[in-house]
């Protein structure tokens, strides 16, 4: 049941994490914990600074633990330091970060409203859905410019099959979730259609490559065992 969970929050820490999966099984919604850090060390190799860990849950619940998660936040507002870097917004500022809600954590978003409401200005229900709405229409677009990956695909199907496949894949069937927890294509009908045949092509050519390559490595054993 839980293999449908997809990412409702990310969080840098694991304390923070049970926090909010703690707040969201008290008000029975079910969630899933994982993190997205590499299983060996990576010391070596550079930076975790990006490593994140994921409360998963239900897409169906994501509108309720949204409104979970903002009214557990509104107990914090009057918390707010003087010097907090929000207060210094202008309202058309303001107005940004309840537009683009999903780039904000969710104390910003609704201290944003807090402060347009102190300045006079009418923030309502009405309103905030607009917004959402607003920006849902935004985020579903295709991603634009596949051109690049499209005839890299291409060649690299035609040449051999094994990059390909994965490019092909990709832009076949790679997905992204809104904040309201849909999943959609990444990309165009047409450019997953290039992704289709760029896939297919690939799984093609990529056997016949193999076998070319054995075929041409057996010849040069046999050649080197007649010198």
């Amino acid at each position: 049941m839980t293999e449908n969970f997809i990412t409702f929050r990310k969080l840098p820490t694991l304390s923070q994490a049970k926090e909010l999966e703690l707040l969201l099984n008290l008000n029975y919604i079910k969630t899933v914990l994982g993190d997205n850090i590499p299983p060996v060390d990576i010391t070596f190799s550079g930076s975790t600074v990006q490593n994140q860990y994921e409360v998963k849950i239900d897409p169906s619940d994501f509108k309720k633990a949204e409104a979970i998660l903002e009214k557990e936040t509104e107990k914090l507002l009057s918390e707010v330091d003087s010097d907090y870097y929000l207060l210094s917004f202008t309202n058309e500022e303001l107005y940004e970060v309840l537009l683009k809600a999903d780039e904000w954590n969710v104390f910003d978003y609704k201290l944003a409203q807090k402060i347009l409401t102190e300045r006079g200005k009418n923030i309502d229900p009405e309103m905030l859905q607009s917004l959402k709405n607003e920006r849902l229409k935004i985020l579903a677009k295709p991603e634009e410019n596949q051109k690049p990956w499209i005839i890299a695909g291409y060649l690299f199907s035609l040449l051999g099959g094994g990059i390909g496949i994965i490019i092909g894949y990709s832009l076949w069937t790679s997905k992204k979730t809104l904040p309201n927890g849909e999943r959609i294509y990444s990309y165009s009908e047409k450019d997953r259609n290039h992704g289709k045949t760029i896939f297919l092509i690939g799984c093609i050519v990529f056997p016949f490559a193999i076998l070319l390559k054995i075929l041409f490595n057996t010849s040069d054993e046999l050649y080197n065992l007649h010198l």
